[in-house]
Formats: C-alpha cells, structure tokens, sequence
C-alpha cells in the first residue's frame, strides 16, 4: 500500500479519468495531483492532503482519515464552467460503488464541500472541493 494521500490521490484520478462527464470538459493530462496553479487549463488538481491515523481496526488493518482539496481551475471560460466541473467531479466521486485502492480499501468517501473563490483575474475561474476519506489498509 502507497501512503494514504497518494493512494486516495492515485483513486480519484483513475475514477475522474474513467467518467466521460469529466473528460469531455477537461483533458485526461490536466487532472493531476500537484499544488500549483496550472499552465494549462482547463485543469483539476488535487492537493497533497493530510492524513489523520486512526490506528488499528482490527488486529491486522491499520486505518486513516485522509482529507484532500480538489481545485478546479478555467481560464477565459468564467466561473460557470469551473462549477460545471465542479459538478461533474462531485457526481463522478458520488457513486454507490467503492473507490478502488490500491493496495487497501477506501470505506467511506464523501465531498463535503464546494466553494468558488473569486481569483484577483476576472478571466480566471477557480473552484474548490474538499473530499474526506477513510482508508484501511493491511499491516
């Protein structure tokens, strides 16, 4: 099993890549993980979290919160299509099926929030969601 972060990270894009919804918006090369803002855009970009341990559930697993933000970043399209992404990320990750990790099991994953911030550029559209996870995984 890879570190929680990279391992949620790693899921997320693999689910992001595999929705039509969202690769009709925004290009499969410009969905990354990273902490900058991107040259390219459209583009989502998930920061590099936390993770929060949650010590062992049962006597073999070892467990983690992960908490990471999913930035979603337009240029000349307005904010309107940032929050068009947005959602689509937000119906991608809202599935009744479990996000595949590797190497472990990811229990529970919500977005338990999504804010549009004004960027100081008039032509740039940012919006942020934050996502809650948790992993577990075998020692």
């Amino acid at each position: 099993m890879m570190e929680p972060t990279v391992a949620l990270q790693t899921a997320i894009r693999s689910r992001l890549l595999d929705r039509p919804a969202v690769t009709a918006l925004v290009l499969p090369d410009h969905i990354r993980a990273g902490s900058t803002r991107p040259d390219k855009t459209p583009a989502i970009i998930m920061s590099d979290g936390t993770t929060a341990l949650h010590g062992y559930d049962y006597t073999a697993q070892r467990a983690a919160w992960v908490n990471l933000d999913i930035h979603i970043w337009t240029l000349d399209q307005g904010q309107e299509a940032a929050k068009a992404i947005a959602f689509a990320v937000c119906n991608a990750l809202d599935s009744k099926w479990k996000l595949q990790i590797d190497g472990g099991y990811c229990d529970h994953l919500e977005v338990t929030r999504a804010v549009y911030p004004r960027d100081p550029d008039p032509l740039v559209g940012h919006g942020v969601l934050s996502v809650e996870a948790l992993i577990r995984w075998i020692v």
